[in-house]
């Protein structure tokens, strides 16, 4: 037993050893970046989301000198509500930041007037007490300066770290710095900057749909969004990203948390490489990557066929009920030898299963005559089979998901009608739409429900949320079926 102990002990103390001499031998490898020469100097281009600056053509490290400033701004969150923000370069994520290994930076952070708090800022590419934090603090209407070497190339996150840190950072206060290798990224087709982040707001909001930080919630990680860059639906619908088939595309993905880990997906793709947590380690053929809060990831794959990314986290909920999905519109021709879309579709009657009959007139008949519903009974039992049937696509509110499901709050596409929406809910819709403006294209599943069920159903959103006042009966689901199945 003695001797199994010494063996341990002897065993942790060389891993030790072992250990704190490869991280030493690891700092002086990219220590030695320090003797190479700096050649002139430039004003670092800084981008939103979801663009990224160019590729840098020099060969040589260079001085590259950053401009960023915090604005404390109220902007859109979601449909309906808005935030006060805290930013860097006055959207969220904050601006892109690429740099290459060896480069000198001078960091110019810059605390506008019209804010309320101090800020600063620290970078996780940045060697040295607090990423910069400890140089950059400032109050409102004040400067600060601090420079750094870019020892270690990968994909950084930046944040603000002044107390207290989680407030901040879940305000907005987040971003990416790029430290590229000396010769640059191997060419690709596009690259895009995404950044996935949490907001715990009040329940409460005032006319003008604004809403605070709640520190309950945020104690508690349970944000009401959970977002891909800085609001639900930034960079999809008519915000999302668009390439052509056979292109070739980089995220850059980070995760400003403040809590949550994210299960980074591509919903029709197949990510062919990830640079693991940003950094220098490569894996391929990934269908799902963890990036943990404070970190990153960089992915890349081609696109072979046409149609739409959806771009996630897969904690599921989070994608289609609180907003952490983006979009990538690919265009071009179909190529059927990778994909060819639904071929046919048969009836699926497995063995035992129960025989269909076609309904005699006598029982179809017998079938209507129910007590038709008082408006006040379709609302209740509609609003019942609406959160089972319809509430995780188009949301409580009936506002759908920005440039994926479609609003049925004053949708003018429903509105216009004939049927009162009776045919899509039985037979369901496919194909491009028009709503409020707005194209979407997805497909809507048939819903098999009674003629009562129906008309209860439809009510409810007529009333609930088109201000309408139309009463659907079950009698005018009948008379629908009759003429058209």
């Amino acid at each position: 037993m003695k001797t199994t102990f010494n063996y341990t002990i002897r065993f942790i103390l060389v891993f030790s050893f072992v250990t704190a001499f490869s991280a030493c031998q690891k700092k002086e490898k990219a220590g030695e970046d320090l003797n190479t020469e700096i050649i002139g100097e430039t004003n670092a281009i800084l981008t939103h989301a979801p663009e990224v600056p160019p590729h840098i053509t020099a060969k040589h490290n260079t001085k590259v000198i950053v401009n960023l400033e915090v604005i404390e701004k109220t902007m859109r969150l979601a449909d309906g509500v808005n935030y006060t923000f805290w930013t860097f370069g006055g959207k969220v994520p904050g601006s892109f930041i690429r740099i290459r290994q060896g480069d000198l930076v001078e960091f110019h952070l810059h605390n506008h007037p019209d804010n309320m708090l101090p800020h600063n800022i620290d970078l996780h590419a940045v060697t040295g007490p607090g990423g910069g934090a400890e140089a950059s603090l400032i109050a409102p209407g004040k400067s600060a300066q601090f420079s750094f070497r870019a020892l270690n190339q990968g994909l950084y996150v930046y944040h603000c770290a002044t107390a207290p840190v989680g407030m901040h950072i879940a305000n907005g206060m987040y971003g990416l710095i790029l430290v590229e290798p000396l010769e640059g990224l191997p060419p690709v087709d596009h690259e895009f900057y995404l950044m996935q982040g949490e907001f715990y707001t009040s329940k409460q909001q005032d006319a003008n749909g604004h809403r605070d930080f709640d520190m309950q919630k945020a104690l508690d990680e349970n944000p009401d969004f959970v977002v891909i860059n800085g609001a639900v639906g930034a960079s999809a619908g008519e915000n999302a990203m668009r390439v052509k088939v056979g292109e070739t595309v980089r995220l850059f993905v980070g995760n400003g948390g403040p809590n949550l880990v994210s299960s980074f997906h591509a919903i029709g793709e197949i990510f062919d490489q990830v640079a693991i947590e940003g950094g220098s380690l490569i894996n391929e053929n990934v269908q799902t990557t963890l990036i943990p809060a404070g970190g990153s990831s960089i992915v890349e794959f081609k696109c072979d066929v046409p149609g739409t990314l959806h771009l996630v986290d897969h904690s599921i909920f989070r994608a289609f009920n609180k907003g952490a999905l983006a979009q990538i519109k690919v265009e071009g021709a179909e190529n059927h030898q990778v994909y060819t879309g639904k071929q046919r579709e048969d009836v699926y009657l497995p063995e035992g299963s129960a025989v269909q009959h076609i309904t005699t007139k006598e029982t179809a008949d017998v079938a209507v005559v129910l007590p038709e519903k008082t408006l006040e009974e379709r609302l209740s039992e509609g609003q019942t089979l609406f959160n089972q049937n319809c509430m995780a696509c188009h949301m409580e509110n009936g506002k759908g998901i920005a440039g994926t499901f479609p609003p049925l709050e004053n949708s003018d596409f429903l509105q216009a009608r004939n049927d009162k929406g009776i045919g899509i809910v039985l037979h369901g819709l496919q194909g491009e739409i028009t709503v409020n403006g707005t194209k979407y294209n997805n497909i809507m599943p048939a819903v098999k429900l009674s003629d009562d069920q129906v008309a209860s159903v439809l009510t409810y959103i007529h009333n609930k949320f088109n201000n309408d006042k139309v009463l659907v009966k079950a009698s005018d689901v009948a008379d629908w079926r009759s003429k058209n199945d």
